[in-house]
This record gives C-alpha cells, sequence and structure tokens, in this order.
C-alpha cells in the first residue's frame, strides 16, 4: 500500500517519498510534507537551475540559493526559472 501526504505544493493528499530525502530534521519534515510527484518535479528543477546559471554546488551561496528555491518551489510561491530553459515539445 502506498503510503500519502497532505502535499504542501499541491495541498491534497498524494502518494508520498519512500524515504526522506536526506538526513536530519529537514529531510523528516520534506518526507512528511511532500508529495513523490512535488520531489520529483523539484529535482528536475533544481537540476535546470543548476545547469542554467552555472552553479557550482561546492559554493556555499549556490548552495544557500538552491535550498531557498527548493522551499519556495515546495510551498507553491514564486521561484526563480532557469533562463535560456526551452521545454521539449508533446508528442
Amino acid at each position: 500500500m502506498t503510503r500519502t501526504v497532505f502535499c504542501q505544493k499541491y495541498q491534497q493528499e498524494l502518494p508520498g517519498l519512500e524515504k526522506p530525502p536526506f538526513p536530519g530534521p529537514a529531510g523528516q519534515k520534506l518526507f512528511e510534507t511532500v508529495s513523490q510527484q512535488a520531489w520529483e518535479e523539484w529535482q528536475a528543477h533544481q537540476t535546470r537551475l543548476i545547469n542554467e546559471k552555472h552553479l557550482n554546488m561546492m559554493d556555499m551561496q549556490a548552495r544557500k540559493y538552491i535550498q531557498q528555491q527548493m522551499q519556495k518551489f515546495l510551498s507553491g510561491e514564486e521561484y526563480d526559472q532557469a533562463e535560456g530553459y526551452v521545454p521539449e515539445e508533446k508528442k
């Protein structure tokens, strides 16, 4: 049976993550409040931000920026888009 959570991004009950995405209290909170769908969408968006903005994840400022964007994305707030990204056309 699939575990469900009330997703903070989509404001509805959806299938949850199988395990916390990272250790500690922050990972546990995401596990309890973010759906699998929202997390997968965030991971794709995070990759676009890192690539299009040429972020170095060894840089603490870049990591802080990604953390802030993750919080905005998952809470349904306005978040930065990757400039230059053009989604593929659906066939």
